[in-house]
């Protein structure tokens, strides 16, 4: 299993969104990245994510799983751009900051600090643990 982190800005897609597509879980569209669209290529069904609010809020609000490997993005004819599907899994108990998290600095190297602004990213399994733990969940 892999670890990834998804931003999305609440005021578009928001952890109660993914919530309310329950098992059906939702398509991860819109990414007109490359890099971020070569992740969602190297998603596997059944790794997981971190689902991080952006814009105002900047934490990690709950736990994704992957359930669809990439595909055709639904909201463009262009056929350069992919998605992954997930599901809500769980919220964590502590949303985990991004204050927090630059203050770690045993996460000095996650992607989220060093490209902040790329919307899909590998998590390693260390930065997993360790963020999991902040955020009072088991990983």
């Amino acid at each position: 299993m892999r670890y990834w982190l998804f931003k999305s800005e609440p005021s578009d897609w928001s952890w109660d969104d993914q919530v309310a597509k329950g098992d059906a879980g939702e398509e991860w569209d819109g990414v007109r990245n490359y890099q971020a669209r070569n992740f969602m290529r190297e998603m596997e069904i059944g790794d997981r994510g971190f689902f991080y609010h952006s814009q105002k809020e900047k934490a990690v609000v709950g736990i994704v799983e992957v359930i669809a490997t990439a595909h055709p993005d639904s909201t463009t004819d262009d056929p350069r751009w992919e998605c992954v599907d997930v599901k809500a899994v769980e919220p964590v108990e502590t949303p985990v900051t991004l204050d927090k998290i630059k203050a770690d600095p045993r996460l000095a190297d996650m992607v989220l600090v060093k490209s902040p602004r790329l919307s899909v990213q590998p998590v390693t399994s260390e930065e997993w643990r360790i963020v999991c733990g902040m955020a009072g969940i088991d990983p």
